[in-house]
């Protein structure tokens, strides 16, 4: 097996906190998810996560203009460069302090960076390779606290800076004659945002007791007068000999006054208060805490810190709607570039939503765990996955779009386990309220609960290959509760574990129930004898996980004394054991008083999964590394770090002794408790969830990890949301049976000859995915059958997994699906024989074939829909009715296409 597994996407986490920007054709959306970022294709409704990573959380996103680099900043101040057509990072560079803002002028040539009370304007990075990309020009100086926002005129002459001492600072990015800089105060509070007019220096400032203040500017842009060049000259080598005799360069210096003499004002820009609004007259007074201006339709949507948010028409101040998203603070609001959708983000509750204001309807709806996620399971096909977390939701997402397509909301406390059952169409959920509950994904609906005789607190839960027998596991009566799937009565309850249960796993091939226990054994009970102990397994210590291998053969434990032992569970035999707690590298917490390596010994694996083939396994717990084994060998593969986000605690191995001072860590230091977001009244001794600590940093750990059937990916729950890690089949050159005499000019020749079969077989030696698919899309469809039966066994299984993940991107769709219906049918009864290797490629490819039919499926409904529409409107006009062959004909073909698609479904399971 290939251990070339790379980060593909992050689930569960749509939005943490910075600003929302949408990109240039305003149909895709960046949003910040803790230190990384996603970018949502809101057209085709399709989120990926950015390949790259920042050492702590992201605060401020600056999108060019034209929407190729994006500079990304996190709370300490480091930046990164990156370009979002290569997906890479271009260049790194550190602001020393945090940053609160940061803006790309409209002609891309300039960008602004905030931080304390100044303001940093930097030439952008070109389009040729440079050595240093950021460039500092000016530094201005104005504002008494800190700056909170910036805005550019559409020129890109000026720009504005808005501030916490209640005032807004108007700079020229150039030197002009008649403006330098400009104060305007008018606000009782901090300002949130501010806006120019469109094409004017026409000013909108903001502030968070929700007032609005228009300012009318005498001049217009054209009006700006440039300085004279003597001047100009003079100020710039001043400012360079300033620079010499400075350790860090500030470029040229603008210092403002906010009070300047009658003198230093004349023949200068002047500002003017026209009118002065507020947003809430009714006295329904909160917060406003984010805003946003579109100035070619001249709508101003502002956000408040109870959810509520208000559409204006400015410069009228005309209340188009008012509503309310959400119950939390929104921290971040962002208008795309025609005007028409609007994108929220509540860090509270982690939501993302994208409103059409004209229609009045949610073009993109998404919200992660509010708390920590616990638990996951892939569907039988790989297609969806399912989580449960400590806020007692219960998510179905989809692995192709990464997005959640449904919420399942009905228990009334943490969910502790989820699973699939063989069909993949339902969806069972354990929780701490005492209730087991079935969900049914064509209906979205809870179709059962199951319900202990007295009230038990559910840790784990198993059900069996064929979806009949549901088990579940409590953590303070120790016995384990089975119900019948069809009838949702109890069945029986198994007692005889002295300690909590702390996992159930079924055997996939025989109905064998495992169960573990922190009284430090392991029982194993035939569900069809009586339900009786089979086999008890003693261990050492408390058992925390077992997992059977998918051939159901061998079974892991995984205990808490750091080890994994392998048994032959129908001898009661251990055939292998590794000793992992090294493996596991744990990191020192900041309030820890004892050092990493000492805190490791207490610690072990809490998470276990085989892969689909069961040569390997994976196994997680309170660390930031998975580690993958290889089961025959008990040896360490490889380990991945799923983190490298300093934000979250016990990340370091060492503490930082510049963090320590003689009264402790300086993490006791509660720092900002008093900022703007407020500080929430948390329960005495609440230590999840709400903390009692002002300052609380949330504990890297892996809860749960889980191998796609596919075998082309695995599934992690972590701190920071729902990992994915796919197989990067793109980057490596991995031959087969390569000899002298296979390369791409001799596949060509032999393909010209028409030996399709020997072509086949060379480009599968050479393994190159580009000249396979030409070699393969080269045979006639005729031929096919031919080629089929006279491929040889090897290479059938590598041309099954060549067809799945065509399938993914192809469209040639019919042709494949003949090679698909040829191999089944021609070679079934020896892929039969060998069923449990080919496993996870046949369910990769049924995975593929079932998304197409089902979107084919629902093309075919609309056209059948279309016809009957377009018939329908044309006898109602009386207009003459088209032959009756016609629509007949076009319900034939598209009856024809969806049954072909529906045989050859039929075919791929049956194989």
């Amino acid at each position: 097996m290939r251990f070339a597994y790379r980060f593909s996407g992050l689930l569960g986490t749509v939005y943490r906190r910075g600003n929302l920007s949408f990109t240039r054709d305003g149909n895709s959306l960046l949003s910040p998810v803790g230190n990384r970022v996603s970018l949502f294709d809101l057209k085709n409704n399709k989120c990926e996560t950015l390949p790259l990573a920042t050492r702590l959380n992201i605060v401020c996103v600056g999108l060019s203009p034209d929407g190729s680099l994006a500079i990304l900043i996190d709370e300490e101040g480091a930046a990164l460069l990156v370009s979002l057509i290569g997906k890479c990072v271009i260049h790194q560079f550190y602001f020393h302090k945090p940053v609160h803002s940061v803006r790309f002028s409209p002609d891309g040539k300039k960008f602004v960076v905030t931080k304390d009370n100044l303001a940093y304007l930097y030439h952008a990075p070109g389009k040729k390779r440079e050595f240093n990309a950021f460039v500092l020009d000016k530094t201005y100086y104005g504002p008494y606290d800190e700056t909170t926002c910036i805005d550019w005129t559409d020129d890109s002459k000026c720009f504005a800076v808005g501030s916490k001492d209640m005032s807004t600072w108007v700079f020229g990015a150039e030197r002009w004659e008649n403006l330098i800089y400009y104060s305007l105060g008018g606000h009782k509070d901090v300002i949130v945002a501010c806006f120019f007019e469109e094409n004017s220096l026409d000013l909108y400032t903001i502030s968070q007791d929700a007032a609005l203040c228009v300012w009318q500017c005498d001049t217009e842009l054209d009006g700006l007068k440039p300085m004279p060049p003597k001047e100009a000259a003079k100020e710039k080598k001043a400012a360079e000999d300033d620079e010499e005799l400075l350790e860090e360069p500030k470029g040229e210096e603008i210092h403002g006054k906010a009070d300047p003499s009658e003198q230093e004002t004349r023949n200068k820009v002047k500002y003017s208060r026209v009118a002065k609004y507020f947003f809430n007259k009714e006295g329904d007074f909160n917060n406003l805490t984010a805003a946003a201006y579109h100035k070619k339709t001249h709508l101003l949507v502002t956000g408040f810190a109870s959810g509520i948010f208000h559409l204006h028409e400015l410069p009228d101040f005309n209340l188009i709607h008012s509503l309310s998203i959400s119950d939390q603070r929104i921290a971040s609001i962002s208008i795309n570039c025609t005007g028409d959708w609007i994108a929220f983000g509540c860090s509270g509750l982690g939501q993302l939503l994208v409103w059409e204001w004209q229609s009045e309807s949610y073009v993109l709806k998404q919200q992660g765990h509010f708390n920590s996620m616990v638990s996951l399971a892939y569907s039988p096909d790989g297609q969806y996955i399912v989580t449960g977390g400590e806020d007692g939701k219960v998510k179905v997402w989809n692995t192709s779009s990464s997005f959640c397509f449904v919420t399942f909301t009905e228990h009334n406390s943490g969910v502790t386990a989820v699973t699939f059952t063989s069909s993949g169409y339902v969806v069972l959920s354990a929780s701490l309220d005492g209730t087991v509950r079935a969900f049914d994904l064509h209906r979205y609906r809870n179709f059962r609960t199951f319900t202990s005789p007295r009230p038990s607190q559910f840790s784990c839960l198993a059900v069996d290959s064929s979806g009949e027998i549901v088990a579940a596991g409590s953590q303070d009566s120790f016995e384990i509760f089975i119900w019948s799937m069809q009838s949702g009565r109890l069945l029986d309850v198994l007692a005889g574990h002295e300690g909590p249960i702390s996992c159930l796993s079924f055997n996939p091939m025989k109905c064998v129930l495992a169960s573990a226990s922190w009284d430090k054994t392991v029982k194993l009970w035939d569900m069809l004898d009586s339900w009786r102990t089979k086999e008890t397994l003693i261990m050492n210590s408390d058992v925390l996980v077992v997992a059977f291998r998918p051939d159901g053969k061998e079974l892991a434990v995984a205990a808490l004394n750091g080890q994994i032992t392998f048994w032959d569970h129908e001898n009661a035999v251990q055939t292998g054991s590794i000793e992992g707690r090294h493996d596991l590298q744990m990191g020192r917490k900041e309030l820890d008083k004892i050092t990493a390596k000492q805190a490791a010994k207490g610690k072990s694996f809490t998470t276990l999964c085989y892969s689909a083939d069961g040569q390997s396994i994976l196994a997680g717990g309170l660390s930031k590394f998975v580690c993958i084994y290889n089961v025959k060998e008990q040896i360490l593969m490889k380990k991945f770090e799923i983190s490298c986000n300093y934000s979250l605690d016990a990340m370091e191995e060492y503490l930082d002794r510049r963090k320590m001072t003689e009264f402790g860590s300086m993490a006791l230091i509660d720092e900002g408790g008093g900022g703007e977001e407020g500080v929430a009244i948390p329960l005495p001794g609440v230590k999840r969830g709400d903390m009692s600590y002002r300052h609380f940093k949330p504990e890297i750990r892996v809860t749960c990890v889980r191998f796609c059937p596919t075998g082309r990916s695995w599934a992690a729950t972590t701190t920071e949301g729902l990992l994915l890690y796919s197989l990067d089949s793109g980057l490596i050159f991995d031959p087969f049976e390569l000899d002298i005499d296979v390369t791409p000019s001799n596949i060509h020749k032999t393909l010209n000859q028409k030996e399709y079969t020997r072509a086949i077989v060379m480009a599968f030696k050479l393994n190159e995915k580009k000249l396979i698919q030409e070699v393969i899309e080269a045979v006639p469809s005729s031929e096919v059958h031919v080629v089929c039966s006279s491929l040889p066994d090897l290479y059938v299984e590598k041309l099954l997994e060549f067809l799945a993940s065509s399938f993914e991107t192809s469209c040639h769709l019919e042709f494949y699906l003949i090679w698909a219906q040829k191999l089944l049918m021609l070679h079934g009864p020896k892929l039969k024989t060998r069923s449990v290797k080919l496993l996870p490629v046949i369910q990769f490819l049924q995975k593929s074939i079932q998304r197409h039919f089902e979107d084919v499926s629902k093309l075919c409904e609309w056209n059948i829909y279309n016809i009957k529409y377009a018939l329908a409107i044309s006898q109602q006009r009386g207009m003459k009715r088209p032959a009756e062959e016609t629509p007949g004909d076009e319900e034939e073909l598209d009856s024809d296409s969806d049954y072909l698609m529906q045989e050859d479904h039929k075919d791929t399971l049956s194989s």
